[in-house]
């Protein structure tokens, strides 16, 4: 297995996934879009993953990279049929590419919160093993609307219906965060624009409070992190 990743900013990379990869000696190259790394071609690669980043989808004057990604999403998934992983940004990504709408959430989500499997998702074979509710950190001020063509909802939580999706056979995506690692929430807080969101949201001083709930729970995050990484490739087939 060759793993490709799409990276947006330098701290929101695979995190805790990459101790998998490490495990089972799976190669891969991460692209820096924000930093002007440009798209290697695709065939080389066995699986694409699409981390966060503090950009919204429709920001593509700002950050005109977002246009070629898009291409390379619907490349991906559509044309090859190859399997794909999004998170968060990645999530919000694969919708747009493939059509689909993505919008402000109100009020955004951010701390750590329950998301629960729907009915298609307790079957999906990504969350085989797992517990229909499972408390993951957010951070998000934008959800998917409308979804593409060939959509599934796989995970929904009391204020965002899309939590994951997955799109045809072969790509799944998730609104939250499953790569944490316990210095995550630290190395975010840092983003500016990461951090007005969360102390709009929480309040100033916010950060501590779930620093320490998000080190309660990092046992359980990591768990759940394993298992949907061995279930994305047995799912895949890689």
């Amino acid at each position: 297995m060759r793993l490709l990743v799409f990276q947006h900013i330098d701290c929101e990379h695979p995190g805790m996934l990459r101790t998998f990869l490490e495990e089972d000696a799976v190669a891969w190259d991460a692209v820096e879009l924000d930093q002007g790394e440009t798209i290697p071609d695709l065939d080389p690669y066995d699986a694409l993953w699409v981390m966060g980043g503090p950009m919204d989808v429709w920001e593509e004057e700002a950050h005109p990279w977002l246009i070629p990604e898009k291409q390379a999403i619907r490349t991906w998934v559509r044309d090859l049929g190859r399997p794909f992983l999004g998170i968060c940004l990645g999530h919000q990504l694969l919708a747009d590419a493939l059509g689909g709408c993505c919008g402000p959430q109100r009020p955004p989500e951010i701390g750590i919160c329950d998301v629960e499997l729907t009915d298609a998702g307790s079957e999906d074979p990504i969350f085989a093993g797992m517990p229909r509710r499972q408390r993951c950190l957010q951070w998000h001020s934008v959800q998917v609307e409308v979804l593409p063509e060939e959509s599934v909802v796989l995970a929904s939580s009391s204020i965002c219906r899309v939590q994951a999706m997955r799109v045809g056979p072969n790509a799944w995506s998730l609104q939250y965060h499953v790569e944490v690692e316990p210095d995550t929430v630290d190395n975010w807080a840092v983003i500016p624009a990461y951090r007005s969101a969360l102390d709009a949201t929480l309040g100033p001083g916010a950060v501590d409070e779930m620093r320490e709930q998000a080190t309660r729970r990092m046992i359980e995050f990591n768990r759940n992190t394993r298992q949907l990484y061995q279930n994305f490739r047995r799912a895949s087939g890689l």
